[in-house]
């Protein structure tokens, strides 16, 4: 006599959304739509806030110099802070800007000159996640089932997109993230930051929580 056997396999993690945990939930509606980032990320409410560094960045690469300028702009006139003017650097062009709700964002290009007229258009988002061991917060997400696209010794790691979101994720040194960033890294309260995924709910090495789409779903219906 045989007895069927059932095999279980468990189902690889891959990032299906970003969610930001902020105060004062219409007022960041306002500013992502007039940003225009809206469609990158998700919003909920959270009566936790404070001003410093959370140990992560929103990037975005965009086609020219005058793109960056644009985004940087209408940052501003939504209301963020500008942290790094908007420079020529050794790899490109670009600024840094934190949302009224706290997050840092940095708007980025390659190219050093235009060529071509502004846009509103974004090429990439990538979500830089600020760690204290590179090559270990990797593996760990490796052993969660992501797969590793780029990585550069302990120093930047990034992971091939999957799931549903548009943003892409990406691991590097926390020191050296929040001195690009221009701010102190103080080291101290959440993160304020939640990311989708396509498995369970879990939290990586340095307290970044992930929970399963599903509980993200409700949280914010």
């Amino acid at each position: 006599m045989f007895m069927a056997t059932t095999t279980f396999t468990q189902v690889p993690t891959s990032l299906a959304s970003v969610t930001v945990e902020v105060a004062d939930l219409e007022a960041a509606r306002r500013f992502y739509s007039a940003f225009g980032v809206d469609a990158y990320i998700q919003l909920r409410a959270s009566e936790a806030h404070r001003a410093g560094f959370r140990g992560f960045t929103l990037a975005l690469t965009v086609s020219g110099p005058a793109t960056v300028d644009g985004f940087v702009a209408a940052a501003v006139d939504a209301g963020a802070t500008v942290l790094k003017p908007a420079v020529k650097s050794l790899w490109g062009y670009g600024g840094v800007v934190q949302a009224p709700d706290g997050t840092i964002w940095k708007i980025a290009t390659s190219a050093k000159k235009d060529t071509k007229p502004a846009t509103r258009r974004i090429d990439e988002v990538v979500l830089l996640l600020g760690v204290e061991d590179v090559k270990a917060t990797k593996q760990f997400y490796v052993d969660q089932g992501l797969t590793v696209g780029k990585s550069f010794g302990g120093k930047y790691a990034e992971f091939l997109p999957g799931g549903s979101s548009l943003v892409k994720l990406a691991l590097y040194k926390r020191r050296a993230l929040a001195r690009d960033l221009g701010v102190v890294d103080d080291d101290a309260g959440s993160h304020h930051l939640v990311l989708g995924s396509t498995a369970g709910t879990f939290t990586d090495p340095d307290g970044f929580v992930w929970e399963a789409t599903a509980s993200l779903d409700s949280a914010q219906s």
